[in-house]
């Protein structure tokens, strides 16, 4: 493993990642639906292995956002100080998002943390580009997943856009939603119901995208309830 410093230096990062590459990895990012044109072919334990022992440094993160190195990215999910992540970060990233896993997570990981999530989730849902509007509803599960303590209330108010995003015929827009309204709606007992109700709604509409959606959620809500 390349020795890094103090403060840890990006240079050495990207030579820890050339060092752990592997074509097979590589090779095997296509059955995933990841681009591998930009990547090295590190798996995932490595990349948060060097992300765990450079430890948590915004100026890091920008640096290695900027190498467009797929794993580069991911590490910068796990690398950067949620407090110092600005609205204009989050944007320009969101941006720049051209894959399914990096979405996922830096969404999971960083954004969700930052004192913008909310403001994020709502303004992507409506977005244009399939992997920014993914972001939008991936924002919102993370949410659901990671916020304990958020009133039912402020998630009732996402179902409209939850409603309106279900009609996105793309893939990877489609199940962001799903992710979304299954994650809102193992919260509690009311939110459970409203996400039900949606999901009823939407399994029964004549667009056929929102159909999927209500009925990838009520298998889901359904099978939780019934494992209960």
């Amino acid at each position: 493993m390349a020795r890094l410093g103090t403060p840890p230096d990006v240079h050495a990062a990207m030579a820890w990642l050339e060092q752990k590459s592997s074509r097979r990895v590589k090779d095997g990012m296509a059955r995933f639906g990841i681009p591998s044109d930009c990547a090295l072919g590190v798996g995932m334990r490595d990349i948060q292995a060097i992300a765990t022992r450079l430890g948590r440094s915004h100026e890091l993160a920008a640096a290695l956002w900027k190498t467009g190195v797929y794993e580069a990215r991911m590490m910068a999910a796990y690398v950067d100080e949620p407090a110092q992540v600005t609205v204009a970060q989050m944007d320009r990233w969101c941006r720049e998002f051209d894959n399914w896993a990096v979405v996922d997570t830096v969404c999971f990981s960083l954004f969700d943390r930052t004192p913008h999530a909310w403001g994020r989730a709502t303004a992507w849902s409506t977005r244009r580009s399939e992997m920014e509007k993914r972001a939008g509803f991936v924002m919102m599960a993370c949410l659901a997943l990671h916020n304990k303590t958020e009133a039912d209330a402020r998630f009732l108010r996402l179902l409209p856009l939850v409603e309106k995003g279900a009609r996105d015929e793309r893939n990877f827009v489609k199940k962001g939603v799903s992710w979304a309204l299954r994650s809102i709606g193992r919260r509690s007992p009311a939110l459970r119901t409203a996400s039900v109700k949606l999901a009823t709604r939407l399994a029964k509409s004549e667009d056929a995208p929102s159909r999927w959606v209500g009925k990838d959620v009520l298998r889901d809500l359904s099978r939780r309830r019934a494992a209960k």
